[in-house]
């Protein structure tokens, strides 16, 4: 398990010919061959081994930019933290800044090349700082990428919150009469490969029509099955969106960086 690590980190760097000239691992990190905006919170200030919480958003399917994530990361923001906004493969952030990669019109692009990049992403992230703990953020599709990564690239994540995650990919576009996604990974085939020593948080609010809340607990109930600290947290209430799901959400994020 160890060397899975050692080796994503050989082929990842904070700085890279990838990224633009001049970059630094505050606004870019080169992971999984693909340069990806970033935006930094308190990386000044933190001092050693702080805590690292990367934030990654979801699918934003009307076609913006990706910039919600990049305020609730800042709410994150605190003594010994640092908190890290990352954009995924292809999408374009409040700069302007496009991280590399391919949304794949933002359908069917939980590929393993745009979890690749962003495990690398986090790997990076994690050489750079040296952290004494790495809590994992995720939203909607954001979520499904790191419920594969807690499974696929074991020891680079300490504790993963997962919020209104299609946990269960096959089910989740059954559910909502979608045609298949043939090129995703799903959380739920890597359930049985995540560490023992991973806590895991998934959070959904009852009323989210787009990822319904009994994936999400049965996705829970199949960690702690293999013996994980896995939680499943309704919000009453609450929508998809994380807006509504913030302040489960940092109660989460607290918990985990204890």
């Amino acid at each position: 398990m160890r060397f899975c690590l050692f080796a994503l980190l050989l082929c990842c760097s904070a700085a890279h010919a990838g990224c633009p000239p001049g970059a630094t691992v505050a606004d870019w990190v080169f992971g999984g061959k693909l340069c990806q905006a970033v935006v930094t919170f308190g990386a000044e200030t933190a001092g050693p081994s702080p805590l690292l919480i990367v934030v990654v958003h979801g699918d934003i399917s009307d076609g913006g930019r990706a910039t919600y994530h990049v305020v609730f990361a800042k709410t994150l923001a605190g003594p010994g933290r640092v908190v890290v906004a990352l954009t995924r493969p292809g999408y374009t952030d409040d700069r302007g800044r496009t991280s590399q990669g391919n949304t794949y019109r933002r359908r069917d692009n939980y590929t393993r090349d745009n979890i690749a990049g962003v495990g690398g992403a986090v790997a990076a992230l994690r050489a750079h700082y040296q952290p004494r703990r790495v809590i994992y953020v995720g939203h909607s599709g954001g979520a499904a990428i790191g419920g594969v990564l807690i499974g696929k690239s074991t020891r680079l994540i300490d504790a993963a919150v997962l919020v209104s995650c299609p946990c269960d990919i096959a089910r989740w576009l059954h559910e909502r009469k979608k045609p298949r996604w043939p090129a995703s990974l799903s959380p739920l085939n890597y359930a049985g490969r995540v560490p023992r020593e991973t806590r895991v948080t998934v959070i959904t609010g009852s009323t989210d029509t787009n990822t319904f809340p009994a994936q999400a607990e049965d996705y829970a109930r199949a960690l702690r099955r293999r013996g994980v600290d896995a939680r499943f947290v309704p919000v009453d209430g609450a929508g998809h969106a994380l807006s509504g799901l913030r302040d489960a959400t940092l109660q989460a994020v607290e918990e985990l960086g204890r």
